[in-house]
């Protein structure tokens, strides 16, 4: 079964599309979900969460803005931190009286801004560089893990980070911290 039928069963919701995901895509929305959450409970839950969430939204997912793997690693991955943020929140119970965060226009708007400068400072990495800081801080792998993946040693790994950072920052004008 190719990516096309795959897509076709889960846009009619038929029960074979679920299975086949899982199947196809199993390994690499775990791949994902292991660094994020350490419980192997969780994962498996998170999995389930993660299969549904596709299910629902899947006429969200257009082919022409990017590939399917993309789309799914994306959802696995909010759906993940948003699972690892919950449970952080649950366990750090603020008081009734404690003030809420700053949403407001502004600062939501220099949020959007510091966004698109981080997008545009990444998009004139290199392929590889891009990929190493997109496996530290978007996909929360460890170190170790990058390394092998990457055919580097950890020490080389952790020096080519640490200059990366460097140069965002000065891409960033210093606004960025470790």
């Amino acid at each position: 079964m190719d990516e096309h039928e795959l897509l076709a069963l889960l846009r009619a919701h038929d029960e074979r599309g679920m299975r086949e995901l899982l199947r196809r895509c199993g390994p690499l929305m775990r791949y994902i979900l292991t660094p994020i959450l350490s419980d192997p409970r969780e994962r498996e839950e998170c999995l389930s969460d993660c299969a549904m969430r596709v299910w629902e939204k899947i006429d969200r997912y257009d082919e022409h803005s990017g590939s399917f793997t993309a789309w799914l690693s994306a959802v696995v991955r909010n759906t993940a931190r948003n699972r690892a943020r919950s449970q952080r929140a649950a366990a750090q119970e603020l008081p009734e009286d404690y003030p809420a965060p700053d949403n407001s226009p502004e600062s939501e708007t220099l949020r959007r801004e510091r966004a698109a400068a981080l997008a545009q400072a990444l998009a004139a990495l290199s392929a590889r560089d891009r990929a190493l800081f997109y496996r530290k801080y978007y996909y929360l792998q460890p170190m170790s893990q990058i390394a092998a993946e990457l055919g580097l040693t950890e020490r080389a790994a952790e020096g080519r980070l640490y200059r990366l950072r460097r140069k965002l920052r000065a891409a960033l004008g210093g606004d960025c911290r470790e």
